[in-house]
């Protein structure tokens, strides 16, 4: 059984998920990938769903969760996207690591529709660069375990 990831923000409508796509696939073969919010919004931002659809990702079946709907699963690693969800965080059952990596809210940046939607490409490419080292970090713990592990070492 794979560990849970959580990935938690306030809303759970943009940052949360775009992280959750992000991170599901670099490293779905490994974690089981799930995000949730604290005061979720209801609804995932049209404009998180197109910015992951640019890069190949689909999240037009995602929902918008409350982070207790994952209190009953044994929570391996919980990350926060940003500053209220790391301030409200629980402790779940089997928690392990515990990482904060805030972002920019896009959902509240201003201007006009070409405006809003390059902060959100901005938030995502960053989501991509430190979610995509996270995954490449456990990928690389994978192989050096492997590479110790008693069935590969000369007798």
């Amino acid at each position: 059984m794979k560990p849970n990831v959580l990935i938690l923000c306030t809303g759970n409508s943009c940052r949360s998920h775009m992280a959750e796509g992000i991170l599901r696939a670099a490293a779905g073969d490994l974690i089981a990938v799930h995000s949730a919010g604290s005061k979720p919004a209801g609804y995932v931002h049209p404009k998180a769903i197109q910015v992951l659809r640019e890069i190949g990702l689909d999240l037009s079946a995602h929902t918008s969760k409350h982070m207790n709907e994952f209190l009953h699963r044994q929570i391996a690693t919980v990350i926060t996207v940003c500053g209220n969800a790391d301030q409200v965080c629980p402790m779940y059952p089997g928690q392990v690591n515990r990482h904060h990596w805030g972002f920019d809210d896009p959902a509240h940046a201003q201007g006009t529709d070409d405006e809003i939607l390059g902060e959100f490409r901005r938030v995502r490419d960053e989501i991509q660069l430190v979610f995509g080292a996270y995954a490449a970090g456990l990928k690389e713990g994978r192989v050096l375990a492997g590479a110790i592990h008693p069935d590969n070492c000369p007798p």
